[in-house]
């Protein structure tokens, strides 16, 4: 019988593949090695192919694309509740399998190299400020220790610190010195990476048209719009505004029983580090609208005496992602409300 979909439970070596027909029967199993993988699937009759979404899906997925495939991915919370028995490979794929064949699944969109590219950018960029971080909190702790204290924050070590350094009344020794001005001189070259890092991200977004078009929004700034087009792409696969805030998280939560609703605090879900963007684009439009007449700031500075800070700055990320949206998927430039 024909085969019609494909679970495959990839790894780095060893790939396991559950094949059935258009009914859900078992048609083959198979075992396959990397070097074997895309052999085996340019012998088989276009199909859908459907994958966890984890590390490497996306390149495999391009790659069936180019065979003539169809690919889904599937997000692994989703496929966890078709899994039977004990778990090993091939009980994974028959559940990626049979979770693909439910009318309400939702999959994941598949992501182009250029996505992946900016990316990258971001996730060394947050890699190298969490280091950063680290780094300040263990300089500050460590001149705490010969009773040397100042503010908190990353500006207060760059200002503050060559000072101490040179204050030659304070108690530091001589050895002292020496390790506090190699803490600084790697302070100041994770400064650099970061710099080089915004650096590469906003001449990448000056050859794509939709991160150009983004950036004219008020809130959303060069880092932003350039992580909503590597998680969200052309935004052409979510059906409106709200369904990219809330796959973003920034919706409530429900949790409704006996036909009463019960909303909760934002769901949270999906892409965690786009969100906290969005709320701080947010957070600079609620401090810029108090001297500002137009429709979309009077209605920030209502909501904002209304409801509070921490709640209109989530309501306004929701109303950013929203518009944001229609920025992406139907091709269109920002136009100020007056």
């Amino acid at each position: 019988m024909k085969i019609t979909t494909v679970g495959l439970d990839i790894a780095k070596s060893i790939f396991h593949s559950f094949s059935i027909n258009h009914t859900g029967r078992l048609i083959r199993k198979k075992q396959l090695k990397r070097k074997q993988l895309l052999a085996y699937f340019a012998k088989l009759e276009p199909s859908i192919i459907v994958m966890e979404a984890c590390g490497g899906a996306n390149y495999w997925a391009r790659e069936f694309i180019k065979q003539g495939h169809q690919v889904k991915l599937i997000a692994p919370q989703y496929v966890k509740p078709f899994v039977k028995g004990n778990k090993n490979d091939y009980n994974d794929a028959q559940a990626i399998a049979e979770a693909s064949q439910r009318a309400s699944m939702r999959f994941v969109p598949i992501k182009s190299v250029e996505q992946q590219d900016l990316q990258n950018f971001h996730r060394q960029r947050e890699r190298i400020k969490k280091e950063r971080t680290a780094l300040a909190n263990q300089i500050r702790g460590l001149l705490a220790e010969y009773g040397i204290v100042f503010k908190k924050g990353i500006t207060a070590v760059k200002s503050d610190l060559p000072f101490i350094l040179e204050d030659a009344e304070n108690d530091l020794t001589v050895l002292s010195r020496a390790l506090f001005n190699e803490l600084l001189e790697e302070f100041t070259r994770m400064c650099e990476q970061i710099n080089n890092c915004d650096k590469k991200i906003k001449l990448a977004n000056k050859n794509n048209d939709v991160c150009t078009r983004l950036v004219d929004i008020l809130g959303i700034g060069d880092i932003t719009a350039s992580a909503l087009y590597a998680a969200a792409g052309d935004g052409k696969n979510f059906v409106n505004g709200r369904h990219l805030s809330a796959w973003i998280g920034l919706v409530p939560g429900q949790h409704s029983t006996g036909g009463k609703p019960r909303l909760l605090g934002i769901s949270k879900r999906g892409n965690s580090y786009l969100r906290t963007l969005l709320i701080h684009g947010a957070r600079v439009v609620l401090r810029h609208s108090e001297k500002k007449s137009d429709r979309f700031s009077l209605w920030a500075q209502a909501l904002l005496k209304r409801r509070g800070h921490n709640k209109a700055c989530v309501a306004v990320a929701n109303k950013l992602a929203r518009m944001a949206w229609v920025i992406m998927a139907k091709g269109e430039r920002y136009r100020p409300v007056m």
